[in-house]
């Protein structure tokens, strides 16, 4: 043997009936690393900028700053936009910085870029779910204060809260999954407009 595996390409695809090499992975980790970065950082960042927007419209005494609801609903905005322009740098960063595969059809390249972004998104989601995972696991370890109001109504608005936000966080990530995909593919596309 030589080393070289050769597969047959779809005739209907390469009408010229010519075999190619397989060439290394069809998955670039490190353009997907590099993606899955960008998207963690610029995360970050959003969300510190998102807390110092909502802190600064939040007040202990009643009456004053924004209402609970609309704190919420402004929380869950600023959540899917961060989402959003995360999984779209991620996204584009693993398209663009991915090495440039020669004679591939068309459709495999798109198939390629879109795993590329969308592996990007998966990779920084699971990331930073351990890490609030992890994060919950050890706040839950120190003691709860004593005097924690419990009434139904303060348990019924944290419901309604988490649910709320729960919500805006499965609509910001399949969304985001969408767009980081899109921004496989268009970092992918510029990518071969280059040597």
């Amino acid at each position: 043997m030589t080393g070289e595996i050769y597969g047959t390409v779809d005739p209907v695809l390469y009408p010229n009936g010519a075999s190619t090499p397989a060439a290394g992975a069809a998955l670039s980790w490190s353009a997907v690393t590099a993606g899955t970065i960008g998207a963690i950082a610029l995360s970050l960042t959003l969300l510190m900028l998102g807390s110092a927007f909502g802190l600064a419209t939040v007040s202990p005494w009643p009456g004053v700053g924004a209402r609970p609801e609309t704190f919420t609903i402004g929380a869950g905005i600023w959540l899917v936009v961060t989402q959003w322009l995360s999984a779209a740098l991620g996204g584009y960063l693993a398209g663009r910085l991915r090495v440039r595969w020669h004679g591939l059809h068309g459709d495999e390249v798109f198939f390629r870029d879109t795993a590329h972004g969308f592996v990007t998104w998966a990779t920084a989601t699971v990331v930073v779910a351990v890490v609030a995972v992890g994060a919950t696991a050890l706040t839950s370890l120190a003691p709860a204060p004593a005097d924690v109001p419990t009434s139904k109504e303060a348990i019924d608005a944290a419901r309604k809260v988490a649910a709320t936000f729960a919500a805006f966080t499965g609509l910001s990530l399949v969304v985001g999954a969408f767009i980081a995909s899109v921004a496989g593919v268009i970092g992918g596309r510029l990518r071969d407009m280059h040597p």
